[in-house]
């Protein structure tokens, strides 16, 4: 991705307006000032000139050049966080999918080769066809968020975020309500990315466990550069540490991928309400 050629003009303009500016105060200066100027007054305003030229016309320039290279880094930033995703994605397809679906079916093949009145064969190969099936149906969640999330260049990358709630709280009859009060420009395009995977990953949850009535999307700024995320509801909840609890694998992505950013995660029960919360610590605004 290489500059474009506006950047081109830009850097070229920066190189030669002092330039150009000295030679036409000497040609002004030579054709029409050197009766009235004499040499050792004109030698000292020439630097004046440029530096005045230089503090008006250049210094414009420069900050346009550096708002342009801000956004090629971010935007090279951001295309090498969605090709690492869909590369994650293509790996987990066919590693890890490829993998339980042979599993699945050697788990077929061993029930129907069970002696008859082996129920405790049959029972345990249920138990692990179930298993698998959590498994599977959470790993294709996982590659749809990597493949389908949000573009995080675009001013309005809540705005999925926002549907995904609306989606939640109509398929489980809950109401919803969407508080986001974190500027755009707080969170880099990596944290966009990992964020929106973090609380699509939680309204999941909240989805196909919770049977809420109703379910909050929360986010706020807690200091200089930091928030504080959150998906609410005020569903069954959970006893203890929800993500020592067998096929709740969601839950245990979302700390993962927390961890990798940085982030505290929090998964508890506040009153009657069901908390799974993501921190990003700030500096102190006193």
């Amino acid at each position: 991705m290489k500059p474009n050629v506006t950047d081109q003009r830009i850097k070229w303009l920066i190189l030669l307006i002092p330039t150009m500016t000295i030679g036409l105060w000497e040609y002004i200066r030579h054709a029409f000032l050197l009766p009235y100027l004499s040499m050792e007054l004109g030698n000292l305003l020439a630097p004046f000139i440029v530096l005045t030229v230089t503090l008006t016309l250049v210094r414009g320039l420069f900050s346009r050049l550096e708002a342009s290279l801000e956004a090629l880094r971010r935007e090279r930033e951001l295309s090498a966080a969605l090709e690492q995703r869909e590369q994650l994605a293509k790996e987990l397809h066919d590693g890890i999918a490829q993998s339980l679906f042979l599993l699945a079916v050697k788990l077929d093949r061993l029930d129907r080769t069970a002696p008859e009145g082996e129920e405790k064969v049959r029972s345990l190969t249920a138990e692990l066809r179930s298993t698998v099936k959590v498994i599977d149906e959470d790993l294709r969640q996982a590659i749809a968020n990597l493949r389908k999330g949000p573009t995080p260049a675009d001013a309005a990358w809540v705005i999925p975020l926002r549907e995904l709630l609306e989606e939640t709280a109509g398929i489980t009859e809950a109401q919803a309500e969407f508080r986001w009060a974190i500027p755009e420009d707080d969170l880099s395009p990596k944290e966009k990315v990992e964020l929106y995977a973090c609380l699509r990953e939680a309204l999941i949850n909240v989805r196909k466990h919770a049977k809420a009535t109703r379910v909050e999307v929360v986010g706020e700024t807690n200091g200089e550069g930091g928030f504080r995320c959150a998906v609410e509801d005020n569903g069954v909840g959970f006893l203890g540490d929800p993500l020592t609890v067998k096929e709740r694998f969601g839950l245990r992505m979302v700390r993962d991928r927390s961890n990798r950013m940085g982030w505290t995660f929090i998964a508890e029960m506040r009153g009657d309400r069901t908390v799974v919360e993501i921190v990003k610590p700030g500096e102190s605004l006193e």
